[in-house]
């Protein structure tokens, strides 16, 4: 594994007391995509929303390019480098695609500009198509690149995408997944919630297997062939 980007430290969540995230400890490396799997329920979106400060950590620590990011704020966990792309996508549907880039920029800590936005619509070449279109008109498909190209606009370092492929047909699926393999061409780091459990542990340089908020098991690509029985042994 490369030198750690991002290190959760026996992490600790708890919603009124009952906890949702159990003694969690991985780590993400520099520019390696790292997959996070589990039944609904197993605490794979409350592990992202910990790192990004949305909601409260009880115990443990989150690193993150070597300090301890726990408690900041979001805007500030944003300016240090880090993006969510939530699941739902949660774009604004009646601005236009161009609006809702540019709305990615805000958090962008180089000043980068119509750089930045260019060189998104040459990864995701339907942005710049319908960069007048409202939002809200776009496919789930494309609505989905929208939202992890707006993340991109900050140019983070580390990405994190929950459910990226939920609800979209598989073709689009497919296609979702090459723009994630061309992001780590880019060297994005990403951090990726996703319940195709062998789509996730053949495409992953490490997947992390989570089961009542504790981590169980951690799987790498050599283990995809298996991923169903791997899944169904420690997840019943």
């Amino acid at each position: 594994m490369s030198e750690a980007l991002l290190e959760l430290d026996r992490l600790e969540v708890a919603y009124n007391g009952v906890p949702a995230v159990r003694d969690l400890s991985l780590s993400v490396g520099r520019g390696e995509i790292v997959g996070l799997i589990g039944p609904n329920g197993a605490g794979k979106s409350t592990t992202l929303h910990a790192i990004m400060g949305v909601v409260r950590v009880s115990g443990g620590d989150i690193c993150f390019s070597g300090r301890s990011i726990r408690g900041l704020a979001p805007e500030r966990i944003a300016r240090a480098g880090i993006a969510l792309v939530p699941e739902g996508r949660r774009i604004y549907p009646n601005l236009t695609v161009d609006e809702n880039l540019r709305l990615g920029l805000a958090a962008n800590r180089g000043g980068g500009g119509k750089e930045v936005i260019d060189s998104l619509r040459e990864l995701f070449p339907i942005l710049g198509r319908d960069r007048k279109r409202p939002g809200g008109v776009l496919s789930g498909g494309e609505q989905q690149q929208l939202a992890i190209a707006r993340a991109l606009a900050a140019e983070p370092e580390l990405v994190l995408l929950d459910e990226p492929s939920l609800g979209l047909a598989p073709t689009v699926v497919d296609a979702v997944f090459e723009r994630l393999a061309q992001i780590r061409e880019r060297g994005v780091t990403t951090l990726l919630v996703e319940q195709r459990a062998q789509r996730t542990v053949a495409f992953a340089d490490r997947t992390y297997a989570l089961s009542n908020g504790e981590l169980r098991a951690t799987f790498g690509p050599a283990d995809a062939a298996n991923t169903e029985g791997l899944v169904a042994a420690y997840f019943g």
